[in-house]
């Protein structure tokens, strides 16, 4: 009998497919561009998978609105340019989505290896569909 997989394997193996869905859909020949700053690179290439909300908050973790492609400069160095990207979610989602992430990212959630799972699988298809 295989052994099962611990939580903490699950959780980066969906962070890393979540990320890889969140710089792929909307690339364009594999270019994608900085929610924050615009710039444009390869998704490979120092483009990161931002969250507005951070991702010590499960509940907006993996939350596809929550979640725009940034540079490392903007991501890391100037800490996810906050209020930039709040306003800019507002601005491609409607008025106060920005306010409805923040307290939906105060919910407590807790996802079940299954849970986590069954989204590493569906986030695994969209990237094949994507690539």
């Amino acid at each position: 009998m295989p052994k099962k997989p611990s939580r903490k394997y699950l959780v980066k193996k969906l962070d890393n497919i979540f990320s890889l869905y969140i710089r792929l859909r909307n690339a364009n020949n594999e270019i994608v561009e900085c929610f924050t700053c615009e710039k444009k690179a390869h998704y490979k290439d120092n483009m990161q998978c931002g969250h507005f909300q951070g991702r010590s908050h499960y509940s907006t973790r993996w939350n596809i609105t929550n979640c725009q492609v940034q540079c490392k400069s903007c991501n890391v160095f100037r800490y996810g340019e906050q209020h930039i990207f709040g306003n800019k979610l507002d601005a491609l989602y409607g008025e106060g989505t920005a306010t409805e992430l923040h307290i939906k990212a105060k919910k407590i959630v807790k996802f079940s290896n299954n849970d986590l799972i069954s989204l590493i699988n569906n986030y695994t298809d969209l990237v094949n569909k994507l690539k």
